[in-house]
């Protein structure tokens, strides 16, 4: 058995190597996209992001903020740089990516009436490819400004039928009734969509982006600093390094592995939380899809997470917005675990967990078996 991992060490582990994440913004005229920029820009804890825009004036970025400008490029003093598209995205992209200072997020907002599918096959299918990974495509609808045929324009569509999570932006200004109407003709476009409602685009950020949202020294115990945020003090053990680490056919109810109820605390208003849960057992493959296809279900707008599974010996990294994910592969560089992260709104954390536990996996004869087999 290994010798206990350090949180330094155990931080360094779980870091994935993976290219710049990348969300793309869209919606149409006047739906409240730039105000969610505005809101990302104004809003990073610690994180440096980079925001491509079509038009530097229609942000009207607080001068307060402003570090420098260049021909094409705004600097601001949170670490977060702007940048106009001028026509070639991927000429952008190379442009930020080639910049001394590391970066941690790309967002990239589409002009209104676009389609959001050319933009994401730009990081999708061309070099880029190797550089960035595509997160999340996150969609502004204006609750308050919509028709009914706004849903017979092919643009339109596109951006719900292709969006990972829908914000229902301006949901102050129309009632109930027209709310619930709106979301069911989201749901015909696309089944099973997360919807988010906000008000002026406040939405807390790590629904729409993923980076902070699988950090060892937030979400599991590896550094006690923050224990002020765990809600749910019995099953925060932090001597976890210690425990024998077993077979998958232990009883899943000794406490050889724990939960973590945490809660972040940009999460708290409007019944959002964050769900963590880590066992030292490998996973089912299939009992894990069986999860994801049927039991995911719509208050859950985000998850990540390192994946042990019985079938493969690879370390997998596993990401999800919306009803998206998507899973690679790395090599395990010290013990295997899980640990997964799930974020949403009003979530019934013993039944998640429950589901979670069933996705472990039980002894066979026909144990070792790789995939397709």
């Amino acid at each position: 058995m290994q010798s206990a991992v350090t949180p330094d060490q155990s931080q360094a582990m779980d870091a994935p190597k993976q290219g710049l994440p990348v969300t793309i913004i869209t919606g149409f005229l006047g739906s409240g996209k730039t105000t969610l920029l505005n809101h990302i820009l104004t809003n990073q804890q610690g994180l440096k992001t980079a925001v491509l825009v079509n038009e530097f004036g229609e942000i009207g970025i607080d001068n307060e903020l402003i570090v420098s400008t260049g021909e094409n490029m705004v600097e601001l003093s949170n670490g977060c740089i702007c940048c106009t598209i001028n026509n070639d995205l991927v000429d952008a992209v190379y442009k930020v990516l080639e910049r001394e200072e590391k970066l941690d997020y790309l967002v990239v907002e589409t002009t209104g009436l676009a389609d959001p599918l050319p933009v994401a096959l730009t990081f999708l299918g061309t070099e880029l490819r190797d550089l960035t990974r595509l997160d999340s495509i996150i969609t502004v609808v204006d609750a308050a400004n919509y028709s009914l045929d706004l849903f017979n324009s092919q643009a339109a569509y596109s951006q719900i039928a292709y969006g990972d999570v829908i914000v229902l932006n301006k949901t102050d200004l129309v009632d109930e009734a027209t709310l619930n109407e709106l979301e069911k003709k989201i749901g015909e476009v696309k089944e099973g969509a997360r919807i988010l409602r906000t008000t002026r685009s406040q939405v807390p950020l790590p629904l729409i982006l993923s980076v902070g949202l699988f950090e060892s020294d937030k979400y599991f115990d590896t550094v006690d600093e923050h224990n002020h945020d765990h809600h749910d003090h019995d099953h925060d053990h932090h001597d976890h390094d210690d425990h024998d680490h077993s077979t998958c056919g232990h009883d899943h109810h000794d406490h050889d592995h724990e939960h973590h109820h945490h809660h972040s605390d940009h999460l708290e208003n409007d019944g959002f939380t964050s769900l963590s849960f880590q066992i030292d057992k490998p996973l089912s493959i299939r009992k894990f899809q069986y999860f994801l296809d049927n039991q995911l279900t719509e208050n859950i707008f985000r998850a990540k997470g390192i994946m042990w599974f019985d079938e493969s010996p690879n370390r997998h990294i596993f990401h999800l917005c919306g009803k998206r994910f998507t899973m690679d592969d790395d090599e395990w560089k010290g013990e295997k675990k899980n640990q997964l992260v799930l974020i949403g709104q009003n979530l019934d954390q013993n039944q998640l967990l429950e589901q979670l536990e069933k996705c472990i996996c039980v002894p066979s004869t026909s144990r070792g078996q790789g995939f397709g087999k």
